[in-house]
């Protein structure tokens, strides 16, 4: 290794420029072997390998016409993989595949420029993919790398080291950062997200679907990514409050929950109002605020039960009489809604007999054990009392919460309730709505999330795919729809804290990522756990200020500034000329700040204090011609052979190459000679 790195540190400029180049690559492609295919990923790679070998070796590249035909095969390679040569994934395999290739042709100097900007164009494609801050700050850093690799072909001299280049890189960073961020704040924004294709529609997501078969809920549990997240305007509730109501399922078909036809018959644009849906209302309302993941489905969550949802920019609502809030067009960005919700509250008590004859539908010939023992549980007791009865045979007879329950077959409810006694939410949800059922008790599956995390940094309550649950709604005379949760008897741990309170045992092996792992290794009042938190509020206000600065947003930004300062045009407007003042003033420094032009001024005002001036359109070598035809008046030989080699050191330090060395000792030589003028 000591070796390879004093081989390194030798290397010609060229030479090492190139290496610099493509390691610049190597950044560039490495976030995207994620999701090019496995194929593409090892050309990329053998690509880089075989010119970093040719770099070093000092061999030929290889000849134009032995890679047009490697790179229409890897066109084809694309087509078969893709089926297209459109699109973002093609497209983005096409762009790495012609950056690689483009490594084994650089054979004159605007190559290397071509290289440079091509990886700029593939750099951005990350964001198609990722828009978290890490791929941010990753970004960045390859941004500098590459700027990096530009500036080191721009030396036709000797080659600065390579950390003073990084310094002029990130110096260069540091000066288009105000302007960068006045731009981003003041630019028109436009309505959708700045980085999405068409095609983005069809990227799988996790999330909550419109159907619910054992195990569906329990494989959602295992993600730990964001599934919304909420500011509330009051105290956050109490943990067994926070039942955020999503997808109503009442069709079964004797293994998987599905919306029921009166569920998909919503009205566009009805309201969440008392006089169309009957709610009455008996504790106050709770305000809140939603941020919304894409989820590629066209249902929003609230907490149970919605009262008013104001409206979503770009994407009317409707409210199923089930009272699910479903969305014109398909969630693909992440949306951001206000809502009210009442916690205590009596949901259309006076339904009628047909309309909820659609909740008691049952398929034939599926689960005779369970609707033998609902028959005898409701035998001579009232709806409340047999309710209680089914709970309290689901805390008494070992029943158990867990992930990973067995496989069940045609008969699914009768195998969990008298073989397994081992499930997960979706399990008893799905068991109790069909023995409620059997009782010929209205019943029905809702599906969405129940808890959240509160961050104490920012105030935000976190909802995790992990969260993901389902729960019971039974309809009782003089009472309405009532929520039960069958989850609760079992495992009560599981609505009152979290999941992972509820199943320890996923802690080793079920962890989906570094916060669950902190979580759990760290406790509550741990240092990693305020670390998990603070860096979930950073990633929030990145989502919040960066990702989703909208229109909207914009608006209500420069609206506080124009209350803050007045006239918000003007303030930008000022802004804008300080700016400009401010790089003027950097460019005047930096030019007094030069030790070669400043010595180059002195020499000018002592010629033009013996009558010389020199004319604003004349260089070194013309003022030297002009200077030595003088007469012998203008000063004694010594010090017009002086000036003569000082205007000629001068101009070859200026315009011609020189290492920093020698650059040093002639500015050294100049000063002497100036003194000697």
């Amino acid at each position: 290794m000591k070796q390879l790195w004093s081989r390194l540190h030798t290397l010609p400029s060229d030479k090492a420029n190139t290496l610099l180049l493509l390691l610049s690559c190597v950044l560039v492609l490495a976030p995207h072997a994620a999701h090019l295919p496995p194929w593409i990923s090892a050309v990329l790679g053998a690509t880089l390998l075989w010119r970093a070998s040719i770099t070093l070796r000092g061999k030929r590249l290889p000849r134009s016409r032995m890679l047009l035909p490697v790179a229409l095969l890897a066109m084809a390679g694309v087509y078969l993989s893709f089926r297209t040569l459109l699109g973002r994934d093609a497209g983005v395999a096409m762009l790495a595949l012609l950056l690689a290739f483009k490594l084994l042709e650089m054979h004159a100097r605007r190559d290397l420029f071509v290289v440079v900007f091509l990886g700029f164009f593939l750099l951005l494609t990350n964001f198609f993919y990722s828009q978290t801050i890490l791929t941010g700050i990753v970004m960045a850093s390859t941004v500098i790398a590459l700027l990096t690799a530009q500036l080191s072909f721009q030396y036709t001299g000797a080659l600065p080291s390579l950390g003073r280049r990084l310094r002029l890189v990130c110096a260069m960073f540091a000066f288009a950062a105000p302007l960068a961020l006045l731009l981003f704040v003041a630019f028109p924004r436009i309505q959708g997200p700045l980085w999405g294709l068409p095609g983005d529609s069809g990227q799988a997501r996790s999330g909550l679907s419109d159907s619910m078969a054992p195990g569906n809920i329990a494989n959602l549990a295992l993600s730990d990514d964001p599934a919304f997240r909420v500011r509330f305007k009051q105290a956050v509730p109490a943990q067994n409050q926070l039942y955020w109501r999503g997808v109503v399922l009442g069709d079964y078909d004797g293994r998987t929950w599905t919306r029921s036809g009166a569920g998909k018959a919503f009205r566009r644009g009805q309201r969440i109002e008392q006089g169309k849906i009957e709610i009455a209302l008996n504790s106050a309302p709770v305000d809140y605020q939603v941020t919304l993941e894409a989820s590629g489905k066209r249902w929003i969550f609230a907490l149970d039960v919605p009262r008013q949802i104001d409206r979503l920019q770009g994407n009317p609502y409707a409210v199923s009489p089930a009272l699910e809030v479903l969305v014109v067009n398909n969630i693909e960005q992440r949306v951001r809604y206000t809502a009210s919700s009442v916690l205590d509250y009596r949901l259309q008590a006076g339904e009628s007999p047909d309309h909820l004859q659609q909740w008691l539908e049952l398929p034939q010939g599926f689960n005779p054990r369970s609707l033998a023992r609902a028959r005898a549980i409701r035998s001579g007791k009232q709806p409340e009392a047999a309710i209680a009865a089914v709970l309290q045979w689901f805390r008494d007879d070992q029943f158990s919460y867990t992930l990973q329950p067995p496989q069940l077959g045609r008969n699914a409810v009768d195998e969990f309730l008298f073989d397994s006694k081992a499930g997960f939410c979706e399990h008893y949800a799905g068991a109790f709505v069909v023995l409620m059922r059997a009782m010929g008790m209205p019943a029905r599956v809702v599906t969405g999330y129940q808890g959240g995390e509160a961050n104490p940094v920012d105030g935000y309550l976190t909802v995790r795919q992990s969260d993901a649950h389902a729960w019971a709604e039974v309809w009782l005379a003089g009472r309405g729809w009532l929520r039960i949760d069958p989850t609760a008897a079992v495992a009560p741990e599981r609505i009152e804290h979290n999941l992972a309170r509820a199943l320890p045992q996923r802690a080793p092996f079920g962890l989906q990522g570094l916060s669950d792992l902190i979580a759990y290794r760290g406790g509550q009042n741990s240092w990693l756990n305020a670390l998990r938190f603070n860096w979930n509020a950073v990633n929030n206000a990145w989502n919040q200020w960066v990702l989703d600065y909208n229109p909207e947003r914009q608006r209500g930004l420069l609206g506080t500034l124009n209350d803050a300062f007045g006239n918000w045009q003007s303030l930008l407007g000022g802004l804008a000329i300080a700016a400009l003042l401010y790089i003027s003033w950097l460019l005047e420094q930096r030019r007094r700040q030069d030790p070669l032009e400043h010595l180059y001024r002195r020499f000018c005002r002592q010629q033009a204090r013996r009558g010389y001036s020199r004319a604003p359109h004349e260089g070194p070598h013309s003022y030297a011609m002009r200077l030595a035809g003088a007469p012998d008046t203008s000063g004694t030989p010594q010090q017009r052979q002086a000036a003569a080699d000082f205007l000629a050191l001068y101009g070859q330090l200026r315009y011609g190459p020189a290492s920093a060395e020698s650059t040093l000792a002639t500015i050294a030589r100049l000063r002497r000679l100036l003194s000697s003028c």
